[in-house]
């Protein structure tokens, strides 16, 4: 455990000090309360082609437009980002040529993968409430109804799905790992999103974890809680394995 603790702590200072996590970080945060600001000003001005690509939210209004803009553009913008952010904790030991450093130290290579694994999700988690915070002022700086406690309350779809597409993330960081490489990651990451993305439009089942957040994005009605809960066996099963990988390296390989 104090293992864990020391390397934990570690991973925290490199992440914090790092441009990768501020940047990743704005640019997920600022893209996703612009996107979904222009959006609702184009909707609201009657853009035609704003409305098609809407779909069934067009006939919506106030905060369930709001937080259904906002949730489309995550399941795909937050998986990129998410996907890069977890492919260069990984990555960078490889690309920054310190991954022989680790072999030296006292604390194991597994710590230190569990460990980093335990900043993104703590990063993920401030990503939730820094989301849902933005987007309740962008509706209120756009003159939404704040005294209609129904409709606020479809706010808190933003954390959950937030965390949610940043468990199906976590396969880029063991393929960054796998491949001794950011880009391969990263690459992941785009194979990764375009088989939700068509896998959504083909009909696939709610029950498939990769797909259940995007889905459930799109029409909430249609995804049963056990299926949202489902897509936590991502993260389990390749932290675990990424975990298995990073204690079995070597440096000959």
């Amino acid at each position: 455990m104090n293992a864990l603790r020391i390397a934990l702590a570690v991973e925290t200072r490199k992440a914090v000090g790092s441009r990768v996590v501020p940047w990743t970080s704005g640019i997920l945060l600022v893209g996703v309360a612009a996107l979904t600001g222009g959006l609702l000003a184009a909707a609201d001005a009657g853009d035609e082609r704003v409305l098609a690509r809407l779909g069934p939210l067009a006939g919506e209004d106030g905060w369930t437009l709001l937080v259904g803009t906002a949730t489309q553009i995550l399941a795909a913008g937050g998986f990129g980002a998410c996907g890069i952010l977890i492919a260069w904790l990984y990555g960078r030991e490889f690309s920054d040529r310190t991954i022989a450093g680790l072999f030296a130290l006292p604390v194991r290579r597994s710590a230190v993968a569990v460990g980093k694994l335990l900043v993104y999700l703590a990063w993920a988690a401030a990503m939730a409430i820094a989301l849902t915070v933005i987007l309740s002022l962008t509706g209120i700086a756009s003159g939404l109804n704040t005294s209609d406690p129904e409709n606020a309350a479809q706010l808190f779809r933003i954390p959950l799905l937030t965390l949610l597409t940043a468990s199906l993330a976590v396969p880029a960081g063991w393929v960054a790992s796998l491949a001794r490489s950011t880009l391969a990651g990263i690459a992941a990451t785009i194979v990764l999103l375009i088989v939700a993305q068509v896998s959504a439009l083909l009909g696939a089942s709610v029950w498939i974890p990769l797909v259940a957040p995007a889905l459930w994005a799109i029409a909430p009605d249609t995804v049963p809680w056990p299926a949202l809960l489902a897509v936590l066996t991502i993260p389990i099963a390749f932290g675990g394995v990424t975990t298995h990988t990073w204690a079995r390296m070597q440096l000959d390989r």
